[in-house]
């Protein structure tokens, strides 16, 4: 839902002008030069199926600039995301400071005005509820971003302009290089100087920052030269790095602060040891004019600069190498670039007045289709308990039953919903599957006959989003977004007692405890709730802490305790039987939690996140165990244990499939590879010898995680065996090929 909305908001980016002017423009104008790759396109298509198509010159992805800010009267010369990626803030020649709406493209308020003189540097504090910004008139000052006045008074010392400001990683000083060629350091709460200026330079000081643990403050200047200093003692470490042949203009940190990037008036960019004081590796060309601002993703594999060739490019910080084609769109130069906080935007200034953001993935095809016959989303997906079968449910209101040895689909799809299908599950026994859907119904089927069993199980009055069995298959529970939880009667298809009602915003996900008697749910409204299974009433008061969507509940083998996960980037456990919670938050993920589950011994949780990693916590100590498992390049969607508990599972909207060892926290082999769009659901059989992935590619594909080799039904007489590199195979008669 959050790629369908940002895939609208690039719409109107993009493509609103004629729509503005003229509504059926909407569909002659608009919807056909959508990108075929797109959420939106392939929403669009189904439901204006005769809307033109563009047969040459169409966009498979949207272009790489997204944005365009405009409101500045001048030159634009610095720009930074908020810690949290929803806003940036641009300073310019007009003598103003502006902070924009990174999403819809709208500067928020109005524009901070008390420089007399060109902005020449802006910075926001870590926690996003400060912006420094340095002048040509001599001052720094400091800015409450939400209310947009002006703290205190400006921050006078310097004789010359201030050309760069940058703010330590705890928030309580701030750093200046100026045209007078000292750095000075700042208390940021009581607005005076620290101590006195550090001396070195012998030419203007363009650019300062500070090292990620804030012990090291680094300048880059016009006498070429970059110095690294003792922040707390104010002397220089070391010898100056040389190396530039002109006026070094930017610097930046490397995130782990082991590395230097630099750029410079000489075209170039350059990496340094800071540690050695060296630089590594060559220089890196490309650029045809002076390089005006160079930053480091956070995952420290990337660098992007901005250069007076009015370019943005983006170089493997590993490798020395530029990364596709230069970013092209400004008309002027382009003074100042930033990564945002998860590494997917850029954002650039330019002297041509504007601001822009920038796409910074670039998402490659791999991969052939398996299980084809959705002609939609797959949504969900699951082993039935025998291993034999796969039942997966679709955006294209289809229940599809496959057999998981052969890779073929079991008799006709189960039709009947008249929406999409956002939940599947199977009863205990194998013999029954439930689906909840779009349509605000859920329904029953034989596993065996295909057929609808009885009429839908009617009540819900929103979408129908999460549906589950009790463990001796007598009862379902579904979750909608009516924000109601209900029981029902899985023999006579009748619904037990009331709606279970409590929560105040969508029901993102249910669970059911083991012994059948408790139903856990979590909810939009930031709360989990505890429900007696017999009685329909919820079980002591909300379990509350979360500060955003609960996206994710599970509980515990024995019932004891549940796990949540949320959109407040935190993983939370809590005592199922007293309602309260266990230790502190778990905290690591930099992003919404999306999926949590418990180890089969109950002893850890693993949690998937949009920071693109999966993490591992012991459950009784509440504690991280090793580091974070990466790999994916994009959120983490559904996550799953083995049933021996020793490995884990993981599907990504970078269209993988990873597998990890659970106990070394490692990756197993090469990333499962072939799904051509986002994997939304993932699951082990029982046994634990295959993996089941439903994805955005209208596909369900089925893994060997031992062979590291993909399942599928081969059309042919003969079949073959291809491994990873190619360059083993051989023929048999047979079934199966593996790829």
């Amino acid at each position: 839902m959050r790629k369908f909305a940002k895939d609208g908001v690039k719409l109107i980016h993009n493509l609103s002008i004629a729509p503005s002017a003229s509504t059926p423009h909407l569909y002659i104008s608009a919807l056909p030069f959508v990108p075929q790759n797109s959420v939106l396109y392939r929403a669009v298509r189904e439901k204006f199926p005769h809307v033109a198509k563009v047969v040459e010159g169409y966009y498979e992805g949207w272009p790489a600039a997204q944005v365009l800010l405009q409101g500045h009267t001048d030159y634009v010369n610095m720009v930074a995301f908020s810690p949290d990626g929803n806003r940036i803030v641009s300073g310019s020649d007009d003598n103003t400071v502006r902070v924009w709406d990174a999403d819809r493209g709208v500067q928020i308020g109005s524009f901070l005005e008390g420089h007399t003189s060109y902005v020449t540097s802006v910075a926001f504090s870590p926690d996003g509820t400060r912006i420094v910004s340095g002048s040509d008139d001599e001052t720094v000052r400091v800015w409450d971003a939400d209310r947009g006045v002006q703290i205190g008074s400006p921050l006078h010392g310097h004789t010359s302009y201030v050309l760069s400001v940058a703010v330590s990683p705890d928030g309580t000083r701030i750093v200046s290089g100026s045209g007078d060629k000292t750095v000075r350091i700042w208390d940021a709460d009581r607005g005076v100087q620290i101590g006195s200026p550090l001396q070195g330079h012998t030419d203007w000081v363009r650019s300062v920052a500070f090292s990620p643990d804030g012990t090291r403050i680094v300048s880059g200047s016009d006498d070429k030269t970059v110095q690294v200093w003792d922040a707390d003692r104010g002397v220089q470490i070391g010898s100056s790095l040389q190396g530039h042949t002109s006026s070094v203009t930017s610097i930046s940190f490397s995130p782990d602060g082991t590395r230097i990037v630099s750029g410079s008036d000489d075209n170039t960019v350059r990496i340094w040891d800071i540690d050695r004081g060296v630089q590594i590796g060559s220089p890196l060309h490309g650029h045809t004019s002076y390089v005006l601002s160079v930053a480091i993703s956070p995952d420290g594999t990337r660098i992007v600069s901005g250069s007076d060739d009015k370019t943005v490019r983006i170089w493997d910080i590993d490798r020395g190498v530029q990364i596709g084609s230069p970013l092209q769109g400004h008309t002027d130069w382009v003074r100042s670039v930033a990564f945002s906080p998860d590494g997917t935007r850029i954002v650039s200034g330019s002297g041509d007045k504007t601001v822009r953001i920038w796409d910074a993935d670039r998402g490659v095809e791999i991969g052939r289709p398996h299980l084809q016959h959705h002609t939609s989303n797959v949504t969900s997906v699951t082993f039935t308990p025998d291993g034999t079968r796969i039942v997966s449910g679709s955006d294209d209101n289809t229940v599809r039953v496959w057999d998981a040895d052969r890779g073929v689909q079991i008799g006709s799809p189960l039709q009947g919903h008249t929406s999409n299908i956002k939940s599947i599950a199977i009863s205990p026994d194998g013999t029954r599957i439930i689906s909840g859907s779009d349509d605000k119904t859920v329904r029953v089927w034989d596993a065996d006959r295909g057929v609808q069993l009885g009429s839908p199980l009617q009540g819900h009055i929103s979408y129908v989003t999460s549906v589950a069995f009790s463990l001796d298959g007598t009862r379902i529970v579904s979750g909608s977004d009516d924000k109601t939880v209900r029981i029902w009667d899985a023999d006579r298809g009748v619904q037990i007692g009331s709606p279970l009602q409590g929560h105040t915003s969508y029901v993102f996900s249910v669970a059911i405890s083991p012994d059948g008697t408790r139903i856990v749910s979590g909810s939009g409204d930031k709360t989990v709730r505890i429900w007696d299974a017999d009685r329909g009433v919820q079980i002591g008061s909300p379990l509350q802490g979360h500060t955003s969507y609960v996206l994710s509940v599970a509980v515990s083998p024995d019932g004891a305790r549940i796990v949540s996960g949320s959109g407040d980037k935190t993983v939370r456990i809590w005592d199922a039987d007293r309602g309260v919670q266990i230790g502190s938050p778990l905290q690591g993920h930099t992003d919404w939690v999306r999926s949590v589950a418990f180890s089969p011994d109950g002893t850890r949780t693993v949690s998937g996140s949009d920071d693109n990693t999966v993490r591992v916590w012991d459950a009784d100590r509440g504690v991280q165990i090793g580091s974070p498992l990466q790999g994916h390049t994009n959120w983490v969607r559904s996550i799953a244990f083995s049933p021996d508990g020793t490995r884990i599972v993981s599907g990504s909207d970078d269209n993988t499939v990873r597998v990890w060892d659970a106990d070394r926290g490692v990756q197993i082999g090469s990333p499962l590879q072939g799904h051509t769009n986002w994997v939304r659901s993932i699951a082990f059989s029982p046994d634990g010898t295959r993996i089941v992935s439903g994805s955005d590619d209208n596909t369900v594909r089925v893994w060997d995680p031992e062979m590291r080799v993909r399942i599928t039904k081969d059309v042919k007489e003969n079949a073959s065996l291809s491994l990873n590199e190619g360059n083993m195979s051989f023929s048999m008669n047979g079934k199966y090929s593996f790829w």
